[in-house]
């Protein structure tokens, strides 16, 4: 079994859900050289958040983060306000969709459905550029 581990940089984007799965792959070539695995996507932020969803239609990144702003409302009495209206909106975010993913690999991809990519979730108004932990584990073709 082997094990590789990669920190990669998303750039930053504004507010919103976005579809990164081009963005990560391309950071992470070693993909290609497993035949079977396991790929661990962690985000080393807590006001943003990664998930899977729909990867052809626009129009659920736009929905998901019109459904988590009313999930999460800015305009509630927080405690936490220090770093801005957003900050703590985005934490609460964060935490109920999750900061890791778990995506298997099959022959030098990631095993994922036809209609689906990995997003990115910034949750803060100017979060800037977001640190990312892929860890790869798994049997690699034989050279």
């Amino acid at each position: 079994m082997s094990w590789i581990q990669r920190e990669i940089r998303l750039n930053e984007r504004r507010r919103g859900c976005h579809l990164v799965h081009k963005e990560i792959v391309g950071q992470v070539p070693e993909i290609k050289s497993f035949k079977i695995g396991m790929a661990n996507v962690f985000l080393q932020h807590t006001s943003a958040s990664l998930m899977i969803n729909e990867n052809f239609d626009s129009d659920v990144q736009k929905d998901m983060e019109m459904g988590l702003n009313k999930i999460v409302p800015e305009n509630f009495p927080y405690i936490h306000t220090a770093e801005g209206p957003d900050d703590m909106p985005g934490h609460l975010k964060s935490g109920i969709v999750g900061v890791s993913l778990n995506i298997p690999i099959t022959d030098g991809k990631l095993n994922l459905g036809t209609w689906q990519g990995i997003y990115l979730c910034e949750h803060r108004n100017s979060g800037g550029s977001r640190r990312v932990v892929v860890t790869l584990q798994g049997q690699q073709n034989k050279k």
